[in-house]
């Protein structure tokens, strides 16, 4: 991959992502711990060594690597520890997932009485 498509992969991600961390971050680590420029951090950090490590190794070694240098910015930037850095991890991750679900029924719906009245 290029600097070029690298850059757009690390701000789509950080723009997608941050919300979701953030949330999660609240919800678990508590709002004077999670605050909404760690969860930016967090993910831009994430991205950029998810790029850079993948770029050069690309197995589950380094799937796992990854996963623990993501916990580990978790854990810092939201003063956690481990298994909290965890589960605000997949809470994100399912947070993300509702989020992007109801992104696509409204879609879909919109899509719908758009051509329904063509139909």
């Amino acid at each position: 991959m290029d600097l070029i498509g690298i850059l757009i992969q690390v701000v789509i991600s950080t723009v997608i992502l941050s919300p979701a961390l953030w949330i999660s971050g609240r919800l678990i680590a508590g709002k004077d711990k999670a605050k909404f420029t760690d969860a930016l951090w967090i993910v831009f950090l994430g991205s950029i060594i998810n790029a850079v490590v993948g770029a050069f190794v690309g197995n589950l070694i380094a799937t796992i690597i990854l996963m623990i240098i993501w916990l580990a910015l978790i854990k810092h930037f939201f003063d956690c520890g481990w298994i909290k850095a965890f589960v605000i991890a997949v809470a994100a991750v399912v947070i993300f997932a509702v989020v992007i679900a109801l992104l696509a029924i409204i879609v879909a719906i919109l899509g719908i009485a758009t051509i329904a009245p063509w139909i």
